[in-house]
């Protein structure tokens, strides 16, 4: 949070057990425009939401009992912000969003794709449902090689220069590119994966991922148009799940609903799984706008 919120204001609402142990917690990003409070998603931040610290050995129902108590802490602080409008995307794993729905929050259903646990290679060229895209691996890849040393600078030139090409302006800065990459490669937590052609060694496509034991995550892709067609995405994402699957447990591919991307992520045999996106409008004149956007 504290690099993809990086100038901005941005804090932890937390739960706490009778002891004082941290029991919850939900990060947040908050903004303010024209005198309204808000929180929405931070750049590149697929989910936030609450996350909870369950004692050991509960059964089903205290579990529950003790997930709703975390969230009413959770909310109360969340309600003293004072807030225009709240607007989040809950983990996967917080499935249970009855407490804020309870409170007056509304909900909507969204899809990403994940390998749960991710396969080997074998098993992935298995599990890929589409034989076009194969094929396009197996002709593309050995012309091309393996580049695990691409630097942030050289990422974010790479990655600039491919919005520029198709003549979009990027909605990130390569100051924040760079610094991200920077920070999660240094901590452990980020991969930069490079495929270069094998006879000038020029970098044709590059990826960058941040992961760590349980979860690796998506987060940006460039690559030069000459090998669109001839497959360059699904090289990257091919060499990437078996970078990773020596380092992470689940590759989450950072789904989206539209619906080529949907079957881009499901074409490699990857389960859609549900995450909530929860929102809730105080500000009434902002209601009307909101309901507009169909969210």
């Amino acid at each position: 949070m504290e690099t993809v919120c990086e100038g901005k204001e941005w804090d932890v609402a937390l739960a706490y057990a009778n002891d004082g142990e941290v029991t919850g917690a939900l990060p947040y990003l908050i903004g303010s425009k024209f005198g309204m409070r808000y929180i929405v998603q931070p750049q590149l931040t697929q989910y936030n939401g609450p996350w909870y610290r369950y004692p050991k050995g509960l059964s089903v129902r205290k579990q529950l009992q003790f997930q709703y108590s975390v969230d009413e802490q959770l909310m109360e602080h969340i309600n003293r912000l004072n807030l225009a409008f709240f607007s989040q995307n809950f983990s996967p794993n917080a499935y249970n969003w009855l407490p804020f729905h309870w409170a007056g929050y509304k909900q909507t259903t969204r899809y990403s794709f994940r390998f749960d646990p991710i396969p080997n290679e074998d098993g992935l060229l298995e599990l890929m449902i589409q034989g076009g895209r194969r094929k396009k691996i197996k002709k593309l890849m050995p012309v091309l090689m393996e580049d695990y040393t691409v630097s942030p600078d050289e990422f974010t030139r790479f990655y600039m220069g491919y919005w520029n090409t198709r003549g979009k302006r990027c909605l990130m800065k390569p100051d924040f590119v760079k610094v991200l990459c920077d920070r999660a490669i240094s901590r452990g937590n980020g991969l930069i994966v490079g495929l270069r052609e094998r006879d000038t060694e020029k970098l044709a496509g590059v990826k960058f991922l941040v992961y760590d034991s349980n979860c690796a995550y998506s987060l940006m892709s460039a690559f030069e148009r000459k090998y669109d067609v001839a497959g360059i995405s699904e090289c990257l994402v091919w060499v990437s799940i078996n970078k990773l699957s020596k380092l992470s447990r689940v590759y989450d591919f950072e789904g989206s609903m539209d619906k080529g991307i949907e079957y881009f992520y499901r074409s490699f045999g990857a389960t859609p799984i549900a995450y909530h996106h929860v929102w809730k409008v105080n500000n009434p004149l902002l209601k009307p706008f909101w309901e507009r956007l169909g969210i």
